[in-house]
């Protein structure tokens, strides 16, 4: 898990909750949220259009030379070399029919208002060896409201191997993660010129905070949503194949949103000129 193996002795990980049972009980699922900053919830997009969508992502992959083609095209065995791009793949129609799809009406649903997503969509193609570091959304678009939801859907049955997320349960109000909320919570990463991965260490959370991991294994139209807030981050990919996941926002349409993240053609990260501070630098004036 990120740049450590967790001796299984000494880390505590366990299950992420399931809140399926509850997808009909909106204050019921609110509550969860409100708990332990996040929601797993089975079967909420259509599988077989998760399906189409991972047949057009493998495709562009094969295409641009990135799929070993001595085993099947539907496992994904990952090749080296340069990335498809991603924005062609976000806009069309396959990739669109699922996050655009059924999900808003959840989230309309869950909110109990009519709810709106960010035009900007983040597909993740992680090869072997990647994985992505503990961090909160809130640094990269905290500029509207910070009621902004992350739904995370992986494009393919994820096993443990394959390095699903993993979540720290309560870190949205753990009084030990307050330091953390307080400083690198409150930051932007455009503004403020600085690393957005607050650690690589799944075990200094741990040993330093009082960190709990949770993961599990995931199917194709299985979704994770979490708060701005959440910290989370990954399992190592170990797997020899890619992971292909979405990472995508919504919020109440009536709410300020980050004008980053809307348009036709969303603007994006716009960097300050001043020079970039490292996580380790910041850390230190913090004193976390």
């Amino acid at each position: 898990m990120g740049n450590r193996v967790l001796p299984s002795a000494a880390v505590r990980l366990t299950h992420l909750r399931d809140s399926t049972s509850a997808m009909g009980d909106a204050p019921t699922l609110r509550r969860c949220l409100a708990e332990d900053g996040y929601l797993l919830l089975r079967g909420v997009h259509e599988r077989d259009q998760v399906a189409a969508a991972r047949r057009m992502l493998l495709g562009h992959l094969d295409r641009a030379g990135r799929i070993d083609r001595q085993r099947p095209l539907d496992q994904g065995w990952a090749l080296p070399g340069a990335k498809p791009d991603e924005q062609t793949i976000t806009r069309s129609p396959e990739f669109r029919a699922v996050v655009d799809g059924r999900i808003m009406d959840f989230f309309t649903f869950l909110l109990g208002r009519p709810a709106r997503t960010f035009d900007f969509k983040w597909l993740r193609v992680v090869g072997p060896g990647g994985f992505t570091g503990a961090h909160v959304d809130a640094v990269y678009m905290g500029r509207g409201t910070a009621e902004v939801f992350t739904a995370w859907t992986p494009f393919g049955d994820l096993g443990y191997d394959q390095g699903p997320l993993a979540i720290i349960p309560g870190s949205h109000h753990l009084p030990s993660f307050a330091p953390i909320r307080s400083t690198y919570g409150q930051m932007d990463v455009d503004r403020d010129r600085i690393e957005g991965w607050f650690s690589t260490d799944p075990l200094e959370l741990v040993e330093r905070f009082g960190a709990t991991w949770a993961t599990t294994e995931f199917a194709m139209g299985d979704v994770l949503i979490f708060g701005m807030q959440t910290m989370h981050m990954s399992l190592t990919n170990n797997s020899g194949r890619f992971r292909l996941t979405a990472d995508c926002r919504y919020q109440a349409a009536d709410l300020p949103i980050d004008a980053r993240w809307i348009g036709e053609r969303p603007p994006g990260h716009q960097v300050s000129p001043a020079p970039q501070k490292s996580m380790a630098q910041a850390r230190a004036e913090w004193g976390i």
